[in-house]
C-alpha cells in the first residue's frame, strides 16, 4: 500500500507520498504499483537502493534447478518465506512449474497457520489480481492448489513434516527465519549437506535469515550451534521489493505526475541509501535527505 497524505495548513495545501514497501512491476498474481500525481515530499523504501534483481524468469529457472539438484541427493528443500504474498508468489511458481514438468512430483508442505488464512485472503480476492492470475482463477483452476500440496495448521502434521526424510519442499514462516515454525524445520535439515535452503526475501542484519546467507559455519537454532553443511540458494528476484531500477523509475513517475520537491530516504541500510541517493543525484534532482532517528526536518 502507498500512503497518501493531503494536508492542508493555514490555507497551504502540501501533498505527501509514503512509498511503505514499494512493489515490483510484472510480478505473479499482483497488480503492479500505482502512481500518485502531485506529490511534494516523497518518503521512499530504500531496501534494494543498491542492487538489482534478477528477471522473474531467470529465478523461476534457478528455482526448477535447485529443486532438481536436492532431489537427486534425496534432500529437502526447506524455504523461509514471509506468510503475506511472498509465500503465495512461491506457490504460484511451483504450481507452473510443476504443470510443465520442470520439476518432479514431490510434496509440497506450507506450514504455517497465517500462510494458511492470508492464503485464503487471497482465494477470495481475485480483483486484487493481474490479468493472468485472474484468467486461472476465473477458469477454476485456482493459483493455490495443485496435486501434492498440502497446507498445515495442526503442530503434530507440522511435526511429521519436519521428522520426514522423504524429499519434500517446505514453505513456512518465519520470512527471517525469527521465530515460527521454521525454525524446527530449520533445526531438523541444516546439518544435512543433502538439503537445501533456499532463500527468498530480505534478510535483515542481525537476523537468523542473516547468517544463513552469510553461509556461516555454525547457526544459532532454539540456542544450540548447528553446523550449516546444507547448500543455501539465494533468489531476491522473488523479492516483492523494488530494487534500484524500480525505485528510480518509481521517483521519476512521480516528479512527473507533480511538483516533487524534497525526497526522503528510509527503510534501508545507510549503504543502499547512499547509493540510491547517488542515482537520483544523476537524474538532476538534489534535494534528497536521509534521516536519522530524531531527525525534526520542517516542510515549507
Amino acid at each position: 500500500a502507498i500512503s497518501i497524505l493531503d494536508i492542508e495548513d493555514e490555507g497551504q495545501k502540501t501533498r505527501m507520498a509514503f512509498t511503505g514497501d514499494l512493489g515490483r512491476k510484472h510480478l505473479p498474481i499482483l497488480r503492479s504499483p500505482e502512481l500518485p500525481e502531485g506529490v511534494q515530499y516523497l518518503l521512499m523504501e530504500s531496501t534494494y537502493g543498491d542492487r538489482l534483481h534478477d528477471p522473474v524468469e531467470l529465478t523461476s529457472q534457478a528455482l526448477a534447478e535447485v529443486i532438481n539438484r536436492t532431489v537427486r541427493r534425496k534432500g529437502k528443500i526447506v524455504i523461509p518465506s514471509f506468510a503475506l504474498e511472498r509465500a503465495q508468489e512461491v506457490i504460484f511458481e511451483l504450481k507452473r512449474l510443476f504443470e510443465v514438468k520442470a520439476i518432479p512430483s514431490i510434496p509440497v508442505y506450507v506450514d504455517s497457520p497465517l500462510t494458511v488464512k492470508l492464503t485464503d485472503v487471497f482465494k477470495r480476492h481475485p480483483e486484487c489480481y493481474d490479468e493472468d492470475a485472474r484468467k486461472l482463477l476465473q477458469s477454476q483452476n485456482s493459483p493455490f492448489e495443485f496435486p501434492g500440496l498440502e497446507y498445515i495448521s495442526d503442530v503434530e502434521d507440522s511435526k511429521r513434516v519436519s521428522m520426514s526424510t522423504e524429499p519434500a519442499i517446505i514453505i513456512s514462516a518465519s520470512g527471517m527465519c525469527e521465530g515460527g515454525r521454521i525454525l524446527h524445520h530449520l533445526s531438523t535439515t541444516v546439518e544435512d549437506p543433502r538439503n537445501t535452503v533456499v532463500i527468498v526475501g530480505y534478510q535483515a542484519e542481525n537476523t537468523l535469515g542473516r547468517r544463513i546467507v552469510e553461509k556461516r559455519r555454525e547457526i544459532r537454532i532454539f540456542g544450540a550451534l548447528r553446523p550449516l553443511n546444507a547448500e543455501v540458494n539465494i533468489l531476491n528476484g522473488f523479492s516483492g521489493h523494488a530494487d534500484q531500477n524500480g525505485l528510480i523509475q518509481f521517483f521519476q513517475s512521480v516528479r512527473d505526475k507533480g511538483s516533487l520537491q524534497s525526497v526522503f530516504l528510509v527503510h534501508g541500510d545507510i549503504g543502499a541509501q547512499n547509493a540510491l541517493k547517488e542515482k537520483i543525484v544523476e537524474k538532476g534532482f538534489k534535494n534528497i535527505h536521509i534521516p536519522r532517528s530524531g531527525d525534526t526536518i520542517k516542510l515549507v
